[in-house]
């Protein structure tokens, strides 16, 4: 690997100068991110600028055979942009230019380096906006590569749903368009889907079209508490056999909501608790939060927001959730689990895991995007305590299991990675060696985020 990598940065060097990094610093920052694995470093670290410049880097690295790991803001969970076989970070963050906004056909096509927020903000004249709302920071780019969700999901979908083309550059360095900026269409195979949960492993996604909404007319927020877990999910199902017009609705457990209380200085009821958020026509708004408040009247305490103020409030402290939970073990960043199950499925899921970290001594705080049956547990443990490690897995373990028997998956939002692949042999079963035989087809020479999803 030196005498490869040694040539390949000799071969860099003259076009990238200063963007070309070695020092201990930036390698150790683009081969730690959020997960909790042990950091894997890159060799050395590339900042780009352009799609062109992006297909110079791959053309070099095919070349030499020398690993490419793409790098967007790096709040990856699963050890996506770790390097565990060494190679080049290639950093996309300066990739942030917003290209186009069509706001009669209602899309928008972006870089891969621009942020939700920063494509929200460009849109707020607009009258539109992009909704997938994460927990985490986030590129546009990388989001799309695992497919990524969160709070809204349960009205707009996931990037999944919300990409209508991509620009890609193949292993080789070729430079691809998928799909168009059309709602619909049947010419071919779908190449844009293939590359949305790809997680870096096919090709570098460096510029996206995607679709965007009209902001609703209006909206209503509304906390509620129970004495159960039960009462609260079975409550989700109700809500959402009856159709209404959720944005979002997201759950909490007893043990959160004591995180909470503490790390943002709340006095909220320590019990199982509702987020919920309508949104639409006032008149749909109203008549909905009603049907859901009688459907919720097992809940000890109802609480609808009075003002945007007061709803903004509501929902900074849900995003909050993960600091609240690591709060509890300062210095400890645990496991964040993200099984997604049928809704059906939800009560007991949740009911069953919770028995078996009743088992344990860890701590596990439970918070979800329950609207689409996706939810998580922070598994705080101390990587050093091996008894501690051991009850982690097994929790962990545990729910993907269950999760995968009833009809779920092992990740909902957080992609593979290297964190989950033990998990796909049971989830996909053959249909993972096709998965296998694309990647060899479209990347010979495993110079794609090599060692991700599954080992070839």
């Amino acid at each position: 690997m030196n005498e490869k990598l040694n040539a390949l940065l000799a071969q860099l060097q003259p076009q990238f100068a200063e963007r070309l990094v070695t020092s201990d610093v930036m390698r150790e920052h683009h081969g730690s991110g959020e997960s909790h694995l042990p950091p894997a470093w890159p060799d050395a670290v590339v900042m780009v600028r352009s799609t062109q410049e992006v297909s110079d880097v791959l053309a070099a690295c095919s070349q030499h055979r020398v690993p490419v790991i793409p790098f967007g803001a790096g709040s990856s969970i699963e050890g996506q942009i770790h390097a565990p076989h060494g190679g080049i970070s290639l950093d996309m963050s300066a990739m942030d230019a917003i290209l186009s906004v069509e706001e009669a056909d209602m899309d928008c096509t972006v870089q891969c380096g621009v942020t939700r927020q920063a494509l929200n903000e460009h849109l707020r004249a607009t009258g539109l906006f992009f909704p997938v709302d994460l927990g985490a920071h986030a590129t546009l780019g990388g989001m799309a590569a695992t497919r990524a969700s969160g709070t809204t999901t349960v009205r707009y979908g996931s990037m999944r749903d919300l990409v209508l083309g991509l620009t890609v550059v193949m292993p080789d360095g070729e430079i691809i368009r998928t799909g168009g900026r059309a709602r619909k269409s049947s010419a071919g195979y779908d190449l844009t889907r293939l590359m949305v949960g790809s997680e870096g492993t096919l090709g570098v996604i460096t510029e996206l079209t995607l679709r965007l909404f009209g902001i609703p007319e209006a909206s209503q927020t509304a906390m509620c508490s129970f004495d159960s877990i039960q009462e609260a999910t079975e409550t989700v199902v109700m809500a959402l056999q009856c159709g209404l017009s959720l944005n979002r609705i997201e759950l909490a457990d007893t043990l959160q909501m004591q995180a909470i209380n503490s790390y943002s200085k709340t006095g909220l009821p320590e019990s199982p608790t509702l987020w919920v958020e309508m949104t639409g026509a006032p008149a749909t708004v109203e008549n909905d939060m009603d049907i859901f408040e009688g459907l919720a009247e097992a809940a000890c305490k109802f609480e609808r927001a009075t003002s945007a103020e007061d709803a903004a409030r509501i929902w900074r402290i849900r995003h909050d959730a993960l600091y609240a939970s690591r709060a509890l073990r300062p210095g400890i960043k645990g496991i964040s689990t993200d099984v997604c199950v049928p809704i059906s499925a939800l009560p007991s899921c949740i009911g069953a895991i919770q028995k078996v970290i009743a088992t344990t001594s860890i701590q596990a705080p439970l918070v979800g995007h329950v609207g689409d049956g996706n939810f998580h547990l922070v598994l705080l443990y101390d990587p050093e305590n091996e008894d501690e490690a051991r009850e982690a897995r097994h929790i962990n373990s545990s729910l993907i299991e269950m999760a995968i028997e009833m009809g779920g998956t092992c990740t909902g939002e957080h992609g593979v990675g290297l964190g989950k692949k033990a998990y796909l042999p049971t989830e996909h079963g053959p249909a993972l060696g096709v998965m296998r035989r694309i990647k060899r087809a479209l990347d010979p020479e495993n110079i794609m985020n090599p060692g991700k999803i599954f080992d070839l």
